[in-house]
């Protein structure tokens, strides 16, 4: 449930893969609704709701981002046009990764599996780009329709599995299961916002941009690049996704081995 109502699938995946049940994915689609209509109301309702002038935020947000922008000339090698070296590079390091285990207090052990593995593999290679003249660069046509592609299989993988005890795992726990869902959804939201504006001090777009990356929602995110008229909010998705899908993968892990 934690999972869907991050609508982080990675999260699902080590979950499935730390429990060893794919009624996992049960919570997951149980929650995972709220989960993608939450953010995106969340952060389509606070602008209306703080009665926020958006153009005046948005040229203020602008110039902020603005400052310091420097593009630089990539003069690196790309080994195939169309960025596939990475991606299968980012593939190995994870699985070398994933097959590393961790011994834990009291006999448990831990590992990044098959979802944490290529996960971080991928932070990596993101954050720094190039190995020398080597570049780390995929087109964003093939991450696009290779997630989407991989999400499909993995779903449907874990829908088919989970699908038969669905409507017993809701007989036996009731309806409550979808407020349990919703709280999830919903806390870390109102936490994170208050937090964010009032000990940190950020800008309500930075604020609603990494509560979309926070949430690990795109969805989200296409809402709100909508709603505040401008792409660079993005940049806090972008810094806070990577953050949060590590620690809801981490957390799956852990609370599979403790509980």
């Amino acid at each position: 449930m934690m999972s869907g109502a991050l609508t982080s699938t990675p999260g699902l995946a080590a979950a499935i893969d730390a429990t060893g049940s794919a009624n996992a994915s049960v919570g997951y689609g149980i929650a995972y609704p709220f989960g993608v209509v939450g953010v995106v109301l969340f952060v389509q309702l606070v602008p209306k709701i703080l009665k926020t002038d958006m153009a005046a935020e948005r040229a203020k947000f602008e110039a902020a981002q603005n400052v310091g922008d420097v593009k630089t000339k990539d003069n690196l090698f790309h080994v195939d046009p169309m960025g596939f070296f990475a991606f299968a590079l980012a593939i190995a390091l994870g699985i070398v990764l994933a097959k590393i285990v961790i011994p834990l207090p009291g006999g448990a052990e831990f590992s990044l599996g098959t979802s944490g593995g290529p996960l971080i593999a991928g932070l990596i290679l993101g954050h720094f780009g190039h190995a020398g003249k080597i570049s780390f660069h995929v087109e964003k046509s093939v991450l696009e329709c290779l997630r989407e592609f991989g999400l499909a299989l993995f779903l449907i993988g874990a829908g088919v599995e989970a699908g038969a005890g669905f409507i017993e795992i809701l007989k036996e726990q009731g309806l409550i299961l979808f407020v349990y869902g919703a709280l999830i959804t919903l806390i870390p939201m109102v936490v994170g916002y208050f937090v964010a504006t009032k000990l940190m001090k950020l800008s309500l777009f930075n604020t609603l941009g990494s509560i979309c990356g926070g949430m690990t929602s795109t969805p989200a995110l296409g809402t709100l690049i909508r709603v505040t008229g401008t792409d660079d909010v993005a940049s806090a998705y972008a810094a806070t996704y990577p953050v949060a899908l590590v620690f809801v993968v981490l957390a799956c892990q852990f609370i599979g081995i403790f509980l």
